[in-house]
């Protein structure tokens, strides 16, 4: 999935985690870092035009703490992925793609399969989720996101990440996922992360595909 070859895949690490553990925070900072490039689908939805049928379709799940069905969700973000190809934004031969956000569902990491290749997957994990509720809210009250301010609505969403999304860890194999405790500072949670990636990232270019 390349401008040079549409049917390469890409190389990517997964954030992973429950809502309000920290994925959107992480990945703004990884983001800066040269060679990784932050894709989150959560951005990627809320800046689709809410009066399109994509705005309007996404709404009609986000509203409700459900998830967008996963054949909008990849036709999504290979458009969306396309153009950061096309703009220079994503040089797949060089960046490594941070995806945030997607997979959610095993019906999702089944159709990328053909699409990315997954080099690590770094598991976020708060267990205690009064916490994740209070983030949301203040992230809510802070940025003026409406659909995550209602508290049934986010433990809503908190139930459907543990019925439909955590079961896609599974999907991977265990040697690519690692737990990382996304509590403390934010730095603290980045350095935990960095420190998971980067031994990924060196094994791979010691030991890159097909050689």
């Amino acid at each position: 999935m390349t401008a040079a070859d549409p049917n390469s895949k890409l190389t990517v690490a997964l954030l992973f985690g429950q809502p309000g553990v920290g994925k959107g925070t992480q990945g703004e900072v990884l983001g800066r870092i040269p060679g990784l490039v932050h894709l989150a689908t959560g951005d990627m939805f809320r800046g689709l035009d809410r009066d399109s049928e994509l705005g309007q379709e996404f709404l009609k799940y986000s509203s409700q703490g459900l998830l967008v069905p996963d054949e909008l969700t990849c036709r999504l973000w290979k458009q969306y992925v396309q153009g950061l190809i096309d703009t220079n934004a994503y040089r797949p031969q060089m960046d490594l793609l941070l995806l945030d956000g997607i997979p959610r569902s095993l019906g999702q990491a089944q159709t990328l399969d053909q699409h990315i290749d997954v080099l690590q997957v770094v598991h976020l994990v708060c267990s205690e989720e009064d916490r994740l509720v209070g983030r949301i809210q203040r992230r809510a009250e802070k940025q003026g996101r409406h659909d995550d301010a209602d508290e049934s609505v986010i433990r809503r969403r908190l139930n459907v990440y543990e019925e439909e999304t955590r079961p896609v860890l599974n999907h991977y194999d265990a040697s690519i996922v690692e737990d990382v405790d996304a509590t403390g500072l934010p730095m603290q949670v980045t350095q935990r992360v960095l420190n998971t990636l980067i031994p990924a990232v060196e094994n791979r270019l010691a030991n890159p595909l097909g050689a």
